[in-house]
């Protein structure tokens, strides 16, 4: 994988060549706070490393990117009245991925505030039998380390 992939904005930012705010950075991990928030205290946490979704993502450095979202959403809860939190990623165009660079957003939520997620749950249970169908596809792919 490419270090920095040119022409990524969130590449300038690790590269300090944009005016990112940084919240924490160290080796491998940048967050810093979204230029467009949907809230106050807004921010995003990607890794240093050019990797265009979670698909690509090394297992141990997604658990260094997840270990600094808790650390960040922390000292969100500590530092800022805030109502609740929400962890948001999408990868790809389907999922809303606008950025091809691997990011997670940590959204401070208020209990007047605007944002408004559509996450859709069905109105009718699945099947049992459906659910053990996709859920045996899924283990028989699945690697964890």
């Amino acid at each position: 994988m490419d270090l920095v992939q040119k022409g990524c904005p969130f590449c300038k930012m690790i590269q300090h060549r944009s005016g990112a705010v940084v919240v924490h950075e160290d080796e491998e991990i940048l967050a810093v706070m979204d230029r467009y928030p949907a809230t106050p205290g807004h921010v995003l946490v990607l890794p240093k490393e050019h990797i265009e979704n979670i698909y690509a993502i090394p297992a141990e450095l997604g658990a260094r990117i997840m270990a600094t979202a808790i650390a960040v959403a922390k000292a969100i809860k500590q530092k800022i009245s805030i109502d609740g939190l929400n962890l948001i990623q999408s990868s790809e165009l389907a999922a809303g991925q606008t950025i091809a660079h691997f990011h997670l957003h940590i959204v401070p939520r208020y209990n007047s505030d605007p944002v408004s997620l559509r996450f859709g749950h069905g109105n009718v249970p699945a099947k049992i039998n459906d659910l053990e169908k996709v859920a045996s596809l899924i283990s028989s792919a699945l690697v964890i380390r």
